[in-house]
């Protein structure tokens, strides 16, 4: 049996915690029998217990008294060091959607890293209370907000939900003026933190029909209510083709695109990087890859580039951000039964495990693969509702960050 916590029974001042009662917490909610305990320091009880806690037990803890509703529900300082030991202590869980709906359904991460042969990634279904009757076409995720991109599939206007499935909150972001107004052919929504100021960033790259050589840039800052127009993306597009656009990746108070440069009617692929805090750009050195096939992704903190070769799937590593010569081939993945040319890395754990996903040439449905690195095993775990076509795989931190009221 697994105890969680201590928790207060009375509070008489703000330094200590007297009538402390003992009261486990176990996995299913429930709660045990409280004994008596002796007098703890608050700040202890608050900072080294409650802050380990998953944000479940933390909403069911709101209730003790009123110091502790206010810690877990106002305090940015409790916010933040519960993120990091969020992250720490691996609180994280995976979470799709399904083509034509809009939907979430989420797994708790360590139920994908199950050693049970052939068990079952169970999932719990979140439903969107938004007026919006748009499909979710894109999930990006940054601490533990998702940013959900709804729209009809193959181009026009395009809205963007924040999301905190922790807390089951949402926000409904302002459209963008010039969608308004002019005909949209492709927006793409990315999603990151600025930690000199301290704000989360949501990026729009949008092409019009009246300019569409033109990738004109916006920002909305959360905490305003507008967007802003910042220079236009410095390159083509950040894919050959509309339908083919990636979410930029954040990784460490950037976000970065694949892009290409065009030269002598050729194209180059490029990567590109916005800098959140000064809203500039910078052009990144990959490593040197052969031509095929590779996207951009964020695994343990790092920009990663996911590449298919001769049956493979290798997993290339940015130690240090900007250093062309940092690249580093971390795995290299044999294909899958049925995988088709583009499997993506959604997340590798501290054992060096590697969770990928593609989907079956065979039926289109997704497949997530463990892949261990150190005996080459690989798991197929079924999928609960695998008669649904699921999609956009991300995996998120539990997190007590709040959202601001939709416009």
């Amino acid at each position: 049996m697994h105890v969680l916590s201590l928790c207060a029974v009375e509070v008489t001042n703000t330094s200590s915690v007297h009538h402390l009662g003992r009261m486990a917490l176990h996995s299913n909610g429930t709660t045990g029998t409280i004994l008596s305990s002796p007098s703890l320091p608050l700040e202890l009880v608050e900072e080294e217990i409650l802050s380990r806690l998953p944000v479940k037990k933390l909403l069911q803890l709101r209730c003790i008294c009123k110091s502790w509703k206010s810690l877990i529900s106002d305090d940015p300082k409790f916010t933040k060091k519960h993120l990091r030991m969020s992250n720490i202590l691996k609180h994280k869980h995976l979470i799709m959607n399904v083509l034509g709906d809009r939907i979430l359904w989420d797994s708790p991460l360590s139920s994908v890293f199950s050693n049970v042969y052939n068990h079952t990634v169970t999932l719990t279904q979140l439903n969107i209370p938004i007026s919006i009757s748009n499909h979710i076409l894109k999930i990006s995720s940054c601490d533990g907000i998702l940013c959900l991109t709804l729209g009809v599939v193959g181009g026009g206007r395009r809205y963007v939900v924040l999301c905190n499935p922790s807390l089951r909150k949402y926000t409904t972001l302002p459209p963008l003026e010039n969608h308004q107004k002019r005909e949209v052919l492709s927006c793409l929504f990315s999603f990151g933190y600025d930690h000199v100021n301290d704000v989360y960033k949501v990026i729009a790259i949008s092409c019009f029909k009246d300019k569409h050589k033109v990738k004109e840039v916006d920002v909305y800052t959360l905490g305003t209510n507008n967007w802003r127009s910042i220079q236009d993306f410095p390159y083509s597009s950040p894919s050959p083709s509309p339908s083919m656009y990636h979410s930029g990746v954040f990784v460490g108070g950037t976000v970065n695109w694949l892009a290409y440069e065009v030269s002598n009617s050729s194209h180059r692929r490029v990567i590109v990087s916005l800098d959140l805090m000064t809203e500039s750009y910078q052009k990144l050195l990959q490593p040197d890859l052969e031509k095929d096939p590779w996207i951009l992704g964020m695994c343990q903190n790092c920009l990663c580039i996911f590449q298919c070769r001769d049956m493979f799937l290798d997993v290339w590593i940015m130690k240090e951000y900007g250093n062309k010569e940092s690249w580093t081939k971390l795995y290299n993945i044999p294909s899958a039964e049925g995988q088709n040319s583009y499997p993506r890395t959604v997340y590798i754990s501290d054992n060096n495990q590697v969770l990928f996903c593609y989907h079956d040439l065979r039926n289109s449905k997704l497949k997530l693969v463990v892949y261990n690195s150190k005996n080459g095993n690989v798991m197929i775990p079924k999928i609960q509702h695998n008669d649904r076509l699921f999609m956009n795989p991300r995996v998120y931190v539990e997190s007590l960050i709040s959202l601001p009221c939709s416009y």
